[in-house]
């Protein structure tokens, strides 16, 4: 497994090239690089189908720059420049914990005056271009699509706030154990909890441009399943604990055709250093799982990517705003729902009934989703009739 970049360089090309960026973070961007593409496209699609118009935004210009501003642009300039310069005075500690190194109180005061002086005079110079011009209000003509830079943005804070606090309310105890830790790290992320929080942030910005959270619904939820996709692809390669029960049976000979790993792995160099110690393995990440187990997170990617080009090549079949993205609820329900019977989670005893937070609300969004549908159709044939 690749704990980072630089793991999976070196053993895919042999490059030793040292770099502070994890490999589940580098796919999570990836992830939402691939959700702004295609949302992006659905967007200029719907607005040239008329579902959608471009609307009016009063937008400030020749603004006076004020004391606030200086203050915060000279606070951002000296922390980056705090941060940065011991960056490059100590890159090794940079490369060994990123999340750790920038939490931290460790960082250069030179490079805070250096990086505040910077700021400050740039926002001097902004200043000066300013004297002399009318501060006004004017109208911009903005395009939906203009918005999903806000969007994505929205997405990746609630999205990671919500996937945090699902997982920390799932795993109590590893919070109280190290809460920082459990903060910080872009393990034990609950996508579920992403979601939920993501959208509700999503559909309230939009709405107060005039845009229905259906539409927005419509116009996200192939890149939704994109973008999962890819994020498991991130699970996968660094050996996040997003595995599955232990798999001791023998490779089905109608699946020989794969590779071993892909039937069971014991996750080597997994990025959370869980199992025993590879024999002759040196550094940060040398463990692996004591039995081999099913690679849920590679079934989930292959999975997810192929509805991803299911749905999209069915979009354009349905005109009734809302029942796209319950389709690919559904359709994530059903996978999600599946998946979790071969899956390590932590349970609840309902009923006297082990079932994971998963399997909860994917359970829900399959039944939502259903009725959601037969409610939306049947309110269109009413206003249609």
């Amino acid at each position: 497994m690749y704990a980072t970049i630089s793991d999976l360089l070196r053993d895919l090309f042999g490059l030793n090239i040292p770099m502070p960026i994890q490999t589940f973070g580098f796919m999570m961007a990836l992830a939402f690089m691939a959700a702004y593409y295609t949302s992006t496209s659905e967007l200029k699609r719907k607005e040239a189908n008329g579902l959608l118009k471009p609307f009016k935004v009063k937008k400030k210009i020749n603004e006076k720059i004020t004391v606030v501003d200086y203050v915060t642009a000279i606070t951002i300039g000296a922390f980056i420049g705090f941060k940065f310069l011991e960056m490059v005075l100590d890159y090794d500690a940079l490369v060994e914990n990123p999340q750790k190194f920038i939490l931290s109180a460790k960082g250069s005061w030179f490079g805070a005056l250096l990086g505040g002086g910077i700021s400050y005079y740039q926002k001097k110079k902004e200043a000066d271009a300013l004297v002399g011009k009318i501060e006004q209000t004017v109208e911009v003509t903005t395009h939906p699509y203009e918005l999903m830079g806000n969007v994505v943005a929205i997405a990746a804070i609630g999205g990671i706030l919500g996937a945090k606090i699902f997982h920390n309310l799932e795993n109590i105890d590893e919070l109280m154990a190290d809460p920082i830790g459990s903060l910080i790290s872009f393990s034990g992320l609950t996508f579920y909890g992403g979601l939920i929080v993501a959208a509700v942030g999503i559909i309230y910005y939009v709405g107060r441009y005039g845009i229905s959270g259906w539409i927005i619904s419509d116009a996200t939820a192939a890149g939704l399943m994109l973008s999962y996709g890819i994020g498991r692809i991130g699970c996968h390669l660094s050996g996040d604990g997003d595995w599955g029960i232990d798999n001791l049976a023998a490779k089905p000979s109608g699946l020989s055709f794969l590779p071993d790993w892909a039937w069971s792995f014991r996750y080597p160099n997994n990025v959370l250093g869980e199992g025993v110690p590879i024999a002759g393995c040196q550094g940060a990440h040398c463990n692996q799982l004591l039995n081999p187990v099913f690679p849920t997170p590679l079934y989930e990617a292959v999975v997810c990517i192929l509805l991803f080009f299911f749905l999209w090549s069915i979009r354009k079949r349905f005109t009734i705003p809302g029942t796209f993205f319950l389709t690919y609820l559904l359709l994530n329900g059903i996978e999600r729902f599946l998946i979790e019977k071969i899956r390590v989670n932590t349970t609840y005893s309902i009923f006297y009934h082990a079932i994971t937070q998963a399997e909860i609300i994917s359970f829900v969004f399959i039944i939502g989703s259903a009725l959601g549908m037969i409610y939306l159709v049947r309110n269109h044939k009413h206003k249609t009739a």
